[in-house]
């Protein structure tokens, strides 16, 4: 098999070959791990910013809602290398290393939360406010409209936000192989870019353009599998 792998490819790529199945591996743990955790942060939190805000179902202090804000907006101003290298110390602490696949979950959940809360804050602002306001007239409390009526309509835009969510996490976690972070990030950067082996980076780059196709693919078809305006189109044929 080698033998005529060597016929069509360098013996760079060669050679890092074995290898890929685990900085595969350990990109997608990384970014399916990182986008969980970012969505336990940014979820709530997005919901948050649109019942919290003046004339909200929960109106909260407009201070509060105010420094909230500015806490998203900053998190999400500062460039996810700079950020990485700010967090990295935090991590060696918690997980008690600052290279790897582990110490780079922190920087991720931290860069991707706000970047969730804004997306999730995005989709439910999408709602019909005629919905909302029929609900209160039923004497629904501000939890059932967000779990059953706003949460369930913004469903589509929801799915199509995570799918977002999880390709730039992905692109994130490629960035970590900077700092020691591993996976497809480290084989591009360490063995392609530093070492000048442009087939290996090209190699990289290629499996991650796979991925996210992958899960383009696969949250565009749950986007319109939850789209009730696509149902009633197919049913009405």
């Amino acid at each position: 098999m080698i033998e005529f792998l060597q016929n069509f490819l360098s013996e760079d790529i060669i050679k890092v070959l074995p290898t890929m199945p685990k900085e595969i591996y350990e990109t997608l743990y990384s970014a399916i791990i990182s986008t969980v955790f970012a969505y336990i942060i940014g979820l709530p939190l997005g919901i948050l910013l649109v019942v919290g805000e003046k004339g909200g179902l929960m109106e909260l202090p407009s201070g509060l809602m105010k420094i909230i804000d500015l806490i998203v907006n900053f998190l999400r101003s500062i460039p996810f290398l700079i950020l990485m290298i700010m967090v990295l110390p935090l991590s060696g602490v918690i997980f008690g290393t600052r290279i790897g696949t582990i110490a780079s979950l922190l920087p991720l959940i931290i860069a991707a939360f706000p970047f969730v809360a804004r997306m999730v804050e995005s989709s439910l602002r999408e709602v019909d406010k005629g919905v909302i306001e029929a609900s209160q007239s039923m004497g629904c409390s501000p939890w059932q409209i967000v779990t059953k009526v706003m949460l369930p309509e913004s469903k589509p835009s929801l799915f199509s936000g995570a799918t977002i969510s999880l390709t730039t996490i992905l692109s994130y976690s490629a960035m970590a192989g900077i700092i020691g972070g591993g996976g497809l990030g480290k084989v591009a950067i360490n063995y392609g870019l530093y070492r000048y082996r442009f087939d290996v980076m090209l190699l990289a780059v290629i499996i991650l353009v796979i991925l996210v196709q992958i899960f383009q693919s696969i949250g565009l078809k749950l986007t319109v599998k939850s789209d009730k305006r696509i149902l009633h189109r197919k049913k009405g044929k």
